[in-house]
C-alpha cells in the first residue's frame, strides 16, 4: 500500500481547528492490488534457487563428499588388490640382466697362440680383435650390455648372457679356389639345441646377405663344433663361433671391408634376439 500523503494531513488539521463545524476533505491513499500468481514464473524463481545453492554446496563441499560412484568403485579396486581372474607374473631380475648381455670372443686375443700368420705379418688375432670391438660398440650403442672376452677369458666359467659369438678367421696358406667365404657352428652342448640351431641360421643367414661372401660349405672342423667355450659357459647361455673369411682369397675384403663384416655378425645376433627364425639355405 501506498504511505499517507503528510501534507494531506496537515491540511486535515488545518481545516479541524479553522472551523470545527467544517467536515474535513481527505484524499483515501490508493491501494496496489498484487499480480495473481504466475505458475511458469514460480517454477523458475523456484529453480533459479536450487541452482544458486547446489553451487554454493558444491564449492565448499571436499570433493571426496561428491565424488561419483564409478570413481569410488575404481578407488576400492586399486586398494582391495588385484583383479580376479588376473595372474600376476614377475620377472627374475638376473633372467632380466642375462637377456641384455652379450658376450663377444676376439678369437686367439690374449693367448700365446695368434692364430694364423700370414706371409706379409699381419695375424689372424688382429683382424678378429679389430671386428670384434666394432661388434661390441655397434650392440653397446643399441642398449646391450657386451663384453668383449679374451680366448681363454676366465669370466667365460660359468658365463651367463642371451648370446656368445666367438669371432675367428680362417687360413692365409692358399687351398684351393674355393677356399673363400664364412661359416657358422652352434653350441651342441647347450641345453636349448633348437635354440642353438636358430643363432646359427641366423648368423649365417644374416651374415651373408650383408657381406656376399658364400658360404664354405663342408669346412666345419670339430675345433668349431666342440669349441672350448662351449663348455665352459653355463648351458643355457646360446653360443656360436664364425669364421668369417679366409685371410688367403678373402685378405681385400678383410681388410677393407671390415665394417661390413662386424655389421654382418651383429645383424645375425639381432635376429636372434629379436626372436626371428630364418630358413638358412646355408649347409653347416
Amino acid at each position: 500500500m501506498e504511505p499517507f500523503d503528510a501534507h494531506e494531513q496537515d491540511r486535515v488539521e488545518e481545516t479541524e481547528i479553522g472551523s470545527e463545524n467544517a467536515a474535513p476533505t481527505v484524499k483515501k491513499p490508493k491501494i496496489r492490488k498484487d499480480q495473481p500468481f504466475n505458475f511458469w514464473r514460480g517454477l523458475q524463481t523456484a529453480i533459479g534457487a536450487a541452482f544458486v545453492i547446489a553451487t554454493i554446496f558444491t564449492l565448499w563441499t571436499p570433493g571426496s563428499l561428491v565424488a561419483s560412484s564409478l570413481e569410488a568403485r575404481m578407488a576400492e579396486a586399486l586398494v582391495s588388490g588385484p583383479v580376479e581372474g588376473v595372474v600376476e607374473t614377475t620377472l627374475d631380475p638376473e633372467e632380466i640382466a642375462r637377456s641384455n648381455k652379450i658376450g663377444i670372443v676376439a678369437g686367439h686375443y690374449g693367448a700365446n697362440d695368434p692364430g694364423a700368420v700370414c706371409p706379409n705379418g699381419a695375424t689372424e688375432v688382429s683382424f678378429n680383435l679389430e671386428i670384434a670391438t666394432l661388434v661390441q660398440k655397434a650392440l653397446t650403442d643399441l642398449g646391450y650390455q657386451v663384453d668383449l672376452l679374451e680366448e681363454f677369458d676366465t669370466r667365460l666359467d660359468g658365463y651367463q648372457a642371451a648370446v656368445v659369438v666367438s669371432i675367428h678367421l680362417d687360413s692365409c696358406q692358399y687351398i684351393n679356389d674355393l677356399a673363400t667365404g664364412y661359416k657358422v657352428a652352434g653350441a651342441i652342448s647347450n641345453q636349448d639345441y633348437s635354440a642353438s640351431q636358430r643363432l646359427t641360421a641366423c648368423l649365417s643367414q644374416r651374415y651373408g646377405e650383408m657381406t656376399g661372401l658364400p658360404y664354405h660349405a663342408g669346412s666345419v672342423t670339430d675345433d668349431m663344433t666342440y669349441y672350448h667355450a662351449f663348455n665352459e659357459i653355463a648351458a643355457e647361455t646360446n653360443a656360436a663361433i664364425i669364421e668369417a673369411g679366409f685371410l688367403n682369397q678373402d685378405f681385400q675384403y678383410i681388410t677393407e671391408q671390415t665394417d661390413q663384416i662386424a655389421e654382418g655378425i651383429v645383424a645375425g645376433i639381432l635376429c636372434f634376439l629379436n626372436g626371428e627364425s630364418p630358413q638358412s639355405t646355408q649347409v653347416p
